[in-house]
């Protein structure tokens, strides 16, 4: 996906109007729109629109224990079929941060449960691309809180021209490639694991 104009045109007549820090968000909102039209199409490489979540997941190189997760979980079928979802997708970089002996621990058979807990606190309903959170966070005073699939919040607030997702410890993740196109949905890809509760 390329951001068009539309975009710009939006944030730069929504400047006049905005108090100071809805202002500040504009110009920053400008500032990741336009370093993601030049990198989107080169980190997005590879992510088919036509195909599901689950199907782009397993043709990724980069993404194989986020792969692992939904077949170790009760979510590969409603990632196929289902949605629109929203998933902020960590990639094996960013699952690597975990230690690898709790990672085999979370994907063994006997902890569906806590891998599905985690799954699901990646996972949106809806269809919510990288412009409406910054709309979000325009109308929010530089934050947008999302409740999950899980159940629990995330917090979505700017850091220079980042994207940044605080989960429910109080860890953060970035968005480091924004609006990769589903037929179910849309893939943000992050740079940590988010976390509903310490593992």
């Amino acid at each position: 996906m390329q951001f068009t104009d539309n975009y710009y045109d939006y944030y730069s007549k929504a400047i006049m109007k905005f108090p100071p820090i809805h202002l500040l968000i504009a110009i920053l909102s400008v500032g990741y729109l336009s370093a993601q039209n030049t990198t989107q199409t080169t980190k997005n490489q590879g992510m088919n629109p036509n195909f599901s979540i689950v199907e782009n997941t397993q043709q990724s190189l980069t993404h194989q224990t986020l792969l692992a997760a939904m077949q170790g979980s009760d979510l590969e079928d409603l990632l196929r079929n289902d949605g629109p979802f929203t998933v902020f997708a960590p990639s094996d970089k960013a699952f690597s941060k975990i230690s690898s002996e709790k990672i085999a621990e979370l994907l063994k058979s006997e902890n569906k449960k806590d891998l599905t807990s985690l799954l699901t606190y990646h996972i949106i309903a809806g269809k919510i691309s990288a412009s409406k959170i910054l709309k979000a966070m325009c109308q929010g005073n530089g934050v947008a809180t999302y409740t999950t699939v899980q159940g629990k919040e995330i917090v979505a607030t700017m850091k220079g021209t980042d994207i940044i997702l605080t989960d429910a410890l109080g860890h953060s993740a970035k968005i480091t490639a924004a609006d990769a196109e589903q037929c179910n949905g849309v893939m943000h890809l992050i740079d940590s694991v988010i976390l509903p509760k310490q593992i």
